[in-house]
């Protein structure tokens, strides 16, 4: 059985646990961690989790809000850490870790991991799609432009945590300034709803039965706007699609 939850998503910080149960043995990673270790004992609790039943960190890349939590977590618990070396590098993670190279699958108890490189401006940014043999999880957050390399990678996949950072309209209109709307609009930046959308109109989506937004921004976009422009590629009610937010996460959820 392969679940998820997301114990935070956003522009603040980021946060999800994958589990793989194979009947004999359950393997849970952390998929990054911008959380503080208050705040994340009180998500993890929310889940019914411990930091002692972690077993590994997964990095998609260095921003705060995706590692800001790292090193205070491995301070209580001397957990495996699995990045690439770019992100390493960059986190100043390089002692300790377990590289990952975009393309060759790595195992992880009863989880394997294919990592999979995006456009985003950082040093060696990765996402992931998770697999417990039989069901497939992919996570594709902070990306700017996705190409057909991201859509052949998240081909077939049966839940898909998918960004969608913001509304054009809202951001252009926000107070922040010229730099960072033109960072955040750019190839390196984050995905739209309409890129979101389109996006998932290119995948293959036969076997695709959940789809979560996330990463939206708290001041630059709306969870109905996210449900709406998703729903209407998948020809679904905007309620069947789930929305990863800030404060509450999202709870398991099978995939």
């Amino acid at each position: 059985m392969l679940r998820f939850c997301c114990l935070g998503s956003g522009s603040e910080a980021n946060a999800t646990v994958i589990e793989a149960s194979d009947g004999l043995t359950t393997t849970r990673v952390l998929l990054d961690n911008g959380f503080n270790g208050r705040q994340l004992q009180q998500r993890l609790d929310r889940a019914g989790l411990t930091v002692d039943e972690l077993d590994a960190v997964v990095l998609t890349h260095e921003h705060s809000d995706h590692v800001g939590g790292v090193r205070a977590l491995l301070r209580r618990r001397p957990l495996r850490v699995l990045c690439s070396a770019g992100t390493a590098r960059a986190a100043d993670l390089e002692s300790g870790f377990t590289e990952v190279v975009a393309g060759e699958c790595v195992a992880v108890g009863a989880l394997r991991l294919v990592p999979f490189p995006v456009a985003h401006d950082a040093a060696e940014p990765l996402q992931y799609v998770f697999d417990d043999g039989d069901r497939r999880l992919g996570v594709l957050t902070d990306i700017g432009a996705p190409d057909g390399d991201v859509c052949n990678a998240l081909a077939g996949v049966d839940a898909l945590l998918l960004e969608c950072n913001h509304d054009v309209g809202m951001l252009l209109a926000s107070a922040y300034p010229p730099f960072l709307k033109a960072r955040i609009l750019g190839d390196h930046g984050h995905l739209s709803n309409e890129q979101a959308a389109s996006l998932l109109g290119r995948l293959d989506r036969r076997r695709l039965g959940l789809v979560a937004a996330g990463h939206l921004s708290r001041r630059n976009n709306l969870p109905r706007l996210a449900r709406d422009a998703l729903a209407a590629v998948l020809d679904c009610d905007a309620g069947d699609v789930l929305v990863a937010d800030q404060d509450s996460g999202l709870s398991w959820q099978r995939c």
